[in-house]
């Protein structure tokens, strides 16, 4: 199964989508047609067909801020968001929080960066639990099964032996990102260490569940939009026709903006 992708508005502005095309040239939702077991800026899980967008904060675009010695991401960071769903009603008996109402996190630590949009399969290594402002967030450490050195990889173990010093800053990334926004450190479950892939694969299953429930309505979506173009028994199920006036509804590809100079400022500060 192949995907594509058509980029709408202007980059660097708030109008910016990025929306997906199956292997038949429809547009789907990246959060619930793409099959949970295919796997890859933030989901618009409250849009139609939930294109990618960048975040907005406080009425502008929002970049990762670089905390030292953090040069913005450190792996490719995206998301299983191919029908799974952090449940924010369910209290985790691991995190004691509940879910982030968001398909769950990936950080995959091969060598290859990533495109925009671009879907990946992977393989699971392990997790991070992160408790971000009170809510679970699952980080789940991947490495894309086209890496030359993926068959080194089967376990959070092995990125421990194999790159020494990568699952500890990953940790300090996740644990001081929001500082710079005026925000206390986020903390973790499990004392910030990982969990397993077993432990990894069986919570990535479990949000399955829960977006199994989402798209049935037998859970509350809230202002989560569940359009989709492939679950046919679902209450929200669209026809391709509707699904390609939802794009056609967002203005042209355009200029790309300038990304601002402050997207490249440092930021510094005790722990």
């Amino acid at each position: 199964m192949s995907f594509t992708i058509e980029e709408r508005g202007r980059p660097n502005t708030q109008d910016y989508r990025v929306f997906f095309k199956n292997s038949d040239g429809k547009y789907i939702s990246p959060f619930h047609d793409v099959p949970i077991y295919a796997d890859e800026a933030d989901i618009a899980t409250k849009d139609p067909l939930n294109p990618l967008k960048q975040d907005v904060k406080k009425g502008n675009l929002r970049y990762v801020a670089n905390v030292f010695p953090h040069k913005g991401y450190i792996w490719n960071y995206g998301a299983i968001p191919q029908q799974t769903w952090e449940d924010p009603s369910h209290k985790d008996s691991d995190t004691g929080c509940c879910g982030d109402n968001d398909p769950i996190d990936i950080c995959d630590i091969g060598n290859k960066v990533c495109s925009r949009g671009e879907i990946i399969k992977v393989k699971v290594l392990g997790t991070l639990a992160l408790i971000d402002e009170g809510e679970t967030d699952w980080k789940v450490i991947v490495i894309n099964t086209e890496d030359p050195e993926a068959g080194d990889f089967n376990n959070i173990s092995d990125v421990k032996r194999l790159k020494p010093g990568y699952l500890e800053a990953t940790v300090d990334w996740f644990r001081r990102y929001k500082v710079p926004d005026g925000k206390p450190e986020n903390q973790f479950a499990f004392n910030g260490d990982f969990k397993d892939r077993d432990f990894a694969i069986q919570t990535v299953q479990s949000t399955h569940e829960f977006w199994k429930a989402l798209i049935s309505q037998k859970s509350n979506a809230g202002e989560l939009n569940c359009m989709n173009t492939s679950v046919s028994d679902s209450p929200f199920y669209c026809s391709a026709a509707d699904a390609e006036a939802v794009v056609k509804s967002v203005c042209v590809f355009g200029t790309e903006e300038p990304i601002p100079n402050s997207v490249d400022k440092w930021f510094y500060y005790e722990k």
